[in-house]
């Protein structure tokens, strides 16, 4: 199994309601997408002050195998999703952090 795990600094002035926007649109997209497991999304709630870094809320994704993960990467709707992701984040590409677990 691949646990792919994205952490975000969003941009302060990019609403809740657009965050939640797209978490909504990965969720959708990993209902439709043959071995995608689980998605879940939030907020940070450790509280070990300041080793989030700024990354405050993110999602993660379970896949059966690498092989899934490499379909959703290629899927062209999760590029879109991504590209509003990187747009809304603070720094664009430096504002995103992805971690991916073999488990």
């Amino acid at each position: 199994m691949i646990r792919h795990c994205v952490f975000i600094r969003f941009r302060e002035d990019v609403p809740a309601s657009q965050r939640q926007a797209c978490y909504d649109d990965l969720a959708a997209l990993c209902a439709r997408l043959p071995g995608a497991l689980a998605f879940r999304s939030g907020v940070n709630a450790s509280p070990e002050a300041g080793m989030d870094k700024g990354y405050s809320e993110g999602f993660i994704l379970d896949f059966t195998d690498a092989a899934a993960r490499d379909a959703y990467l290629a899927d062209p709707e999760h590029r879109a999703i991504g590209g509003r992701i990187v747009s809304s984040a603070a720094g664009g590409p430096e504002g995103v952090f992805v971690f991916d677990l073999e488990i």
